[in-house]
């Protein structure tokens, strides 16, 4: 079930021989077990490996939670505007629920 939900977000490479950049960006929607948003970073691929921080908050908040992620799906939205569908493959550190009471359970 994927909730529409705009939670803010930081994305990084996590492999260092990918272009290094850092993306503050807003989700389009999430699941369990995944998430979407819309980039302008040309420099995502289908299988890149990501480290994701989300809900992003400046300074750190303790809701903030790290994960690895994948991209699984690349849409070309526009001249330079992509879809980036991002599975989360673990959690990084201490558990936290990644949409929070936004989900109705």
């Amino acid at each position: 079930m994927r909730i529409r939900i705009g939670q803010p977000l930081k994305v990084r490479p996590s492999d260092p021989r990918d272009e290094h950049f850092e993306e503050l960006n807003v989700t389009t929607n999430v699941s369990r077990d995944g998430l979407y948003f819309i980039s302008e970073v040309g420099s995502y691929y289908e299988g890149m490996r990501l480290f994701l921080t989300i809900p992003y908050h400046s300074p750190s908040e303790p809701m903030d939670q790290e994960y690895l992620g994948q991209v699984t799906r690349l849409e070309r939205l526009g001249e330079r505007r992509w879809g980036v569908a991002i599975q989360l493959l673990t959690s990084l550190g201490k558990q936290a629920e990644l949409f929070g009471s936004h989900a109705g359970e």
